[in-house]
């Protein structure tokens, strides 16, 4: 257990049989506030993210297109990271579940869980659907088909290693109820609980006949399950089994996994009893996010409906795009977005508040003093300060429980109020009156302060655009604390382009190819 003031973050790792979405990258991008902002904060952040290799939609898109796995899989890498590029995802390391230390890691995990008593070798007769890459029984069925994919699984007849699920029930259940933080949110909790309640089956780990996968170290004519292979990347990325580093001893256990509601049970049930069934701590959290539907209805290929986050993010930018989600959609349940709402709440929140906020300020301030405005204490005596604070606060509090539109939305009425501020102050007519310039820095170090605290407050969500609004204001350092500013003023800048310039027209095409 790590003592330090560390921060250990993950998202799901993804299967590289189709380019990026926005469903995916709404994950990454939540996932990358949260890091971003625990550093803000001081801690010493490891974030990590990666690609799923070692699955059988893999190797089949890879055998559709012609090309050897491997090779597909490095190609497929590049376009995610190009993507996590363009969307200013800042992950401290990617893993690939074919590397060496990843295959390392799953060995040794397995071996311990082997030696522990926890796995067997019996006879699989059943039903899988390869989509899910999983093994499902009868009653879970819709009709026939499997109820994610709408497709008819495979029946399956082998001989497999199982992992002795059935016997944790009891100690996964204790877990839940000692650390109510553990499964978030609530509703998640719930809906595992009653899974776990259900009765849980042992579970096949291996397959045989397979070429592309990790081999049993116990028996090379199996290779491992791919959810069993895919779970231990949130340690094998730590050096688990050589930690070489130190990383594991540093950072584990992890203080969140961020995944999509979809695979609870593989996080919340399977991940948690192999690591029991190893010796090895449970993670803090897994926090699983809801899903994005569109207009109404589910994105889909079949519907043609799949938005390109890069396309998105040529329109709105990358910094818009990012906030945009994060406001539209909370992150701890279902959202629906539309073009039209995207480009009114760019348009109003970016563009017409804090955009024209920055503007109008600056402006002002080269036209009235030159750009320049004597820095002097910011306290409580300052008419916007108690509003700014308890903005500030309000914003931390809910970033916390990683309520990332609750956090924007809390603070986004001091930047509102700032707007206000200006009509009621009128700094034009203050400007006309040589007697008032004293009155009128003031009104310019209220609006300072609310865009330096801004500038920090939102890095999270708009980190280019927030760090080239500080630099404007002659801010380099970028500190939590410095929320609001203890003192305030500006000493000469060139007036800025607008950083976030309206959107006019409805964006053409957004979708996936």
């Amino acid at each position: 257990m790590n003592d330090h003031k560390t921060f250990y973050i993950t998202t799901a790792i993804d299967y590289v049989n189709q380019k990026p979405h926005l469903g995916t990258s709404y994950e990454k991008i939540g996932a990358d506030c949260m890091a971003r902002y625990k550093r803000l904060c001081g801690y010493e952040t490891h974030f990590l993210m990666g690609n799923d290799e070692h699955s059988a939609s893999v190797e089949q898109e890879a055998i559709r297109r012609e090309l050897d796995t491997a090779d597909y899989c490095r190609e497929m890498s590049g376009e995610f990271r190009d993507t996590w590029s363009k969307l200013d995802i800042s992950y401290d390391d990617f893993i690939h579940t074919s590397e060496k230390r990843h295959v390392t890691a799953v060995r040794e995990l397995f071996e311990r869980v082997h030696r522990n008593g926890y796995i067997y070798k019996g006879n699989y007769k059943g039903l899988y659907c390869e989509s899910c890459e999983e093994f499902i029984s009868e009653k879970d069925l819709e009709d026939g088909l499997c109820p994610r994919h709408k497709q008819e699984p495979k029946s399956i007849s082998e001989e497999n290693y199982f992992f002795a699920l059935s016997r944790f029930e009891q100690p996964l259940l204790e877990h839940i109820e000692k650390n109510p933080g553990f499964i978030r949110p609530r509703a998640r909790a719930n809906e595992v609980v009653n899974v776990i309640k259900g009765g849980l089956e042992d579970v096949s780990i291996s397959r045989s006949g397979k070429t592309w996968g990790i081999p049993l170290p116990i028996d090379e004519s199996h290779v491992v399950y791919v959810w069993f292979d895919a779970l231990t990347n949130y340690i094998s990325a730590l050096g688990f089994g050589s930690d070489d580093d130190g990383l594991f001893e540093k950072y584990w256990p992890a203080d969140v996994h961020v995944i999509g509601k979809d695979i609870t049970r593989f996080h919340c049930i399977i991940w948690p009893a192999m690591l029991m069934a190893g010796g090895i701590d449970l993670p803090r959290s897994v926090f699983a996010h809801g899903f994005i539907s569109l207009a109404g209805e589910k994105m889909s290929k079949t519907r043609g409906n799949i938005l390109d986050p890069r396309k998105m993010a040529d329109i709105f930018g990358a910094d818009g795009l990012r906030y945009l989600l994060m406001r539209e959609v909370p992150f701890d349940r279902d959202g629906d977005i539309s073009i039209e709402t995207l480009v009114n709440r760019y348009n109003a929140d970016l563009a017409n508040e804090l955009g024209n906020l920055f503007s109008r300020t600056t402006a002002m301030i080269s036209k009235y003093f030159n750009g320049t405005v004597p820095v002097e204490p910011y306290g409580e005596e300052a008419e916007l300060y108690g509003e700014l604070t308890a903005a500030v606060e309000a914003f931390r509090e809910r970033m916390e429980r990683m309520e990332f539109s609750r956090a924007l939305a809390a603070y986004w009425t001091v930047v509102q109020r700032a707007n206000r501020f200006i009509e009621e102050k009128k700094p034009w007519v203050l400007a006309k009156d040589p007697d008032r310039h004293g009155e009128l820095k003031q009104v310019f170090r209220e609006l300072i302060a609310v865009l330096r605290t801004s500038g920090v407050i939102l890095s999270p969500f708009m980190p280019s655009a927030m760090k080239l609004m500080l630099n404007k204001l002659g801010v380099e350092e970028v500190r939590i604390e410095d929320t609001p500013p203890g003192k305030v003023g500006v000493e000469g800048f060139e007036l800025p382009k607008p950083l976030f310039p309206r959107i006019e027209d409805r964006p053409a095409d957004l979708f996936t190819d």
